[in-house]
């Protein structure tokens, strides 16, 4: 699968490489809006599509939806913000995932954002909560990971790279709350450094994506094979929205 999403990725920097900046303006406005709504959804978010716009571009909140929701829409827009800031960088850091993290969550816990967790959690229905960090550990965790991403993103396709860094955080699980939203924003901000677009999650696929994580606890294979599904997926819709021929004839 990664020789063919790399092969869609030569077709399209063809037309516009996703990093030129008329088209990652365009893009970058698009992808604010599907991203929060996707993500926050997976989560339990109310908020529907719609109603994420509302809040993101025109500022309004919207009647009868809980406050918690309208937050986490406008927390997740200043993340993605952030991430995308980080497009020029070719390196992602355990202190911009804090910051992610911090502005995600500051407006719904400012004591506990952008911090590691201080109790331990559990993730419901996973067989593996024995295996997540106590909160002791945490620090000594977080630097494996800093150490595995500036050792080792230069040795491995960014999309099998973007998986691994979504794994890893997942099962350190390093804050109190908002760890699925960090995992995909770190994820994504790999892929858009690198030249391919955002893996997007719809919620309709939440019950895969759950069983995945689950199973990438032991076989890192099915989570990976999840995320360059997503990221080809993003790639044709790209695709058809800029009338880029489709190599292999799909649709």
């Amino acid at each position: 699968m990664l020789d063919k999403i790399d092969l869609y990725k030569t077709e399209l920097d063809k037309k516009r490489p996703f990093r030129d900046p008329a088209l990652l303006k365009e893009l970058q406005k698009f992808y604010r809006i599907d991203l929060a709504f996707t993500s926050n959804a997976l989560e339990g978010n109310s908020l529907t599509i719609s109603e994420t716009k509302i809040i993101l571009e025109d500022g309004i909140t919207v009647g009868g939806k809980p406050l918690r929701d309208t937050l986490e829409a406008i927390g997740h827009g200043a993340a993605y913000d952030y991430m995308f800031s980080l497009i020029q960088n070719d390196y992602l850091s355990v202190n911009d995932i804090y910051k992610m993290h911090r502005l995600f969550y500051t407006k719904i816990d400012a004591e506990n954002a952008g911090i590691l967790r201080k109790q331990q959690v559990y993730i419901s229905g996973s067989e593996h909560n024995s295996e997540i960090p106590q909160c002791q550990d945490l620090p000594a965790e977080m630097q494996k990971i800093e150490t595995w991403m500036r050792d080792d993103r230069n040795k491995t396709h960014p999309v099998l790279f973007a998986a691994r860094l979504h794994k890893k955080l997942a099962q350190a699980h390093p804050f109190i709350d908002g760890n699925g939203r960090i995992c995909r924003l770190s994820m994504n901000a790999v892929l858009v450094q690198n030249g391919y677009p955002p893996a997007i999650v719809p919620p309709i696929l939440r019950g895969d994506y759950i069983m995945a994580l689950e199973k990438s606890w032991t076989n890192e294979r099915f989570l990976v094979e999840f995320i360059a599904a997503r990221v080809l997926e993003t790639e044709k819709d790209l695709m058809r929205m800029l009338h880029v021929p489709f190599p292999d004839k799909q649709r």
